[in-house]
Protein backbone atom coordinates (compact mmCIF):
# COMPACT_ATOMS: atom_id res chain seq x y z
CA UNK A 1 0.00 0.00 0.00
CA UNK A 2 1.51 3.56 -0.67
CA UNK A 3 1.76 5.94 1.91
CA UNK A 4 -0.43 8.57 1.89
CA UNK A 5 1.53 11.51 0.57
CA UNK A 6 0.26 14.95 1.57
CA UNK A 7 -0.40 18.10 -0.08
CA UNK A 8 2.87 20.48 0.47
CA UNK A 9 1.84 22.99 -2.18
CA UNK A 10 -1.73 23.58 -0.85
CA UNK A 11 -2.67 26.92 -0.01
CA UNK A 12 -5.46 28.14 1.93
CA UNK A 13 -6.50 31.74 1.16
CA UNK A 14 -8.63 34.03 3.19
CA UNK A 15 -12.55 33.89 3.05
CA UNK A 16 -12.72 37.15 1.46
CA UNK A 17 -9.81 36.33 -0.74
CA UNK A 18 -11.39 32.82 -1.73
CA UNK A 19 -15.14 34.28 -2.44
CA UNK A 20 -12.72 37.26 -4.46
CA UNK A 21 -11.19 34.24 -6.84
CA UNK A 22 -14.54 32.55 -7.28
CA UNK A 23 -15.72 35.60 -8.44
CA UNK A 24 -13.23 36.17 -10.95
CA UNK A 25 -13.34 32.77 -11.97
CA UNK A 26 -16.84 32.89 -12.54
CA UNK A 27 -16.67 35.71 -15.20
CA UNK A 28 -13.65 34.00 -16.72
CA UNK A 29 -15.82 30.77 -17.35
CA UNK A 30 -19.08 32.33 -18.38
CA UNK A 31 -17.03 34.25 -21.39
CA UNK A 32 -16.76 30.61 -22.61
CA UNK A 33 -18.30 29.74 -25.35
CA UNK A 34 -18.98 26.88 -27.99
CA UNK A 35 -17.62 28.25 -31.88
CA UNK A 36 -17.50 26.91 -35.42
CA UNK A 37 -14.84 29.91 -36.72
CA UNK A 38 -11.36 29.86 -36.13
CA UNK A 39 -8.40 31.96 -36.70
CA UNK A 40 -5.86 30.07 -39.05
CA UNK A 41 -2.65 32.31 -37.39
CA UNK A 42 -0.04 29.85 -36.63
CA UNK A 43 0.53 28.85 -32.99
CA UNK A 44 3.81 27.55 -32.06
CA UNK A 45 3.85 23.72 -31.23
CA UNK A 46 5.40 24.80 -27.75
CA UNK A 47 2.13 26.63 -27.13
CA UNK A 48 0.09 23.58 -27.87
CA UNK A 49 2.57 21.24 -25.89
CA UNK A 50 2.41 23.90 -23.04
CA UNK A 51 -1.74 23.72 -22.73
CA UNK A 52 -1.56 20.13 -22.89
CA UNK A 53 0.66 19.63 -20.30
CA UNK A 54 -1.74 21.94 -17.87
CA UNK A 55 -4.51 20.00 -19.01
CA UNK A 56 -3.03 16.26 -18.57
CA UNK A 57 -2.91 17.38 -14.89
CA UNK A 58 -6.76 17.25 -14.54
CA UNK A 59 -7.25 15.26 -11.38
CA UNK A 60 -9.11 11.74 -12.03
CA UNK A 61 -10.27 9.52 -9.47
CA UNK A 62 -6.78 7.75 -8.75
CA UNK A 63 -4.68 10.46 -9.40
CA UNK A 64 -3.16 8.66 -12.83
CA UNK A 65 -4.13 10.59 -15.72
CA UNK A 66 -5.14 8.05 -17.68
CA UNK A 67 -5.77 10.39 -20.77
CA UNK A 68 -3.57 10.53 -24.07
CA UNK A 69 -3.48 13.55 -26.25
CA UNK A 70 -2.65 14.30 -29.82
CA UNK A 71 -2.07 17.58 -31.77
CA UNK A 72 -2.71 17.58 -35.42
CA UNK A 73 -1.18 19.85 -37.53
CA UNK A 74 -1.30 18.07 -40.73
CA UNK A 75 -3.58 19.61 -43.48
CA UNK A 76 -4.18 15.95 -44.48
CA UNK A 77 -4.53 14.38 -41.40
CA UNK A 78 -7.13 16.98 -40.47
CA UNK A 79 -9.07 16.44 -43.68
CA UNK A 80 -9.49 13.04 -42.83
CA UNK A 81 -10.86 14.05 -39.73
CA UNK A 82 -13.22 16.31 -40.77
CA UNK A 83 -14.45 14.06 -43.87
CA UNK A 84 -15.34 11.56 -40.85
CA UNK A 85 -17.09 13.91 -38.40
CA UNK A 86 -18.72 15.55 -41.15
CA UNK A 87 -20.36 11.95 -41.84
CA UNK A 88 -21.11 11.67 -38.27
CA UNK A 89 -22.30 14.61 -38.07
CA UNK A 90 -24.63 14.00 -41.15
CA UNK A 91 -26.42 10.95 -39.19
CA UNK A 92 -26.92 13.58 -36.42
CA UNK A 93 -28.88 16.22 -38.31
CA UNK A 94 -30.84 13.52 -40.42
CA UNK A 95 -32.46 11.94 -37.56
CA UNK A 96 -30.31 10.89 -34.62
CA UNK A 97 -30.90 13.88 -33.23
CA UNK A 98 -34.39 14.38 -31.44
CA UNK A 99 -36.45 17.04 -32.68
CA UNK A 100 -36.20 19.25 -29.33
CA UNK A 101 -32.73 19.40 -30.22
CA UNK A 102 -32.25 20.83 -33.64
CA UNK A 103 -34.94 23.05 -32.44
CA UNK A 104 -32.69 24.37 -30.16
CA UNK A 105 -29.64 24.50 -32.53
CA UNK A 106 -32.18 25.93 -35.41
CA UNK A 107 -31.08 29.79 -34.35
CA UNK A 108 -27.49 29.08 -33.91
CA UNK A 109 -27.04 28.05 -37.54
CA UNK A 110 -25.31 24.69 -37.33
CA UNK A 111 -25.17 22.19 -39.53
CA UNK A 112 -23.15 18.91 -40.72
CA UNK A 113 -20.39 21.26 -42.48
CA UNK A 114 -17.19 21.69 -39.93
CA UNK A 115 -14.56 23.26 -42.63
CA UNK A 116 -13.21 24.88 -38.84
CA UNK A 117 -11.48 21.64 -38.59
CA UNK A 118 -9.39 21.94 -41.43
CA UNK A 119 -9.03 25.65 -40.86
CA UNK A 120 -7.97 25.76 -37.52
CA UNK A 121 -3.60 25.41 -37.37
CA UNK A 122 -4.17 22.46 -34.60
CA UNK A 123 -6.60 19.97 -33.57
CA UNK A 124 -6.53 18.36 -30.46
CA UNK A 125 -8.02 15.22 -29.57
CA UNK A 126 -8.20 13.18 -26.30
CA UNK A 127 -8.28 9.74 -25.18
Amino acid sequence: MTAHLPLTDFIEYPQDEMLKRAQDNYQQVKRRHSIRSFSDRAVPQAIIEQCILAAGTAPNGANHQPWHFVAISRPEIKAQIRQQAEALEQAFYAGRAGEEWLTALKPLGTDANQPYLEHAPWLIAVF
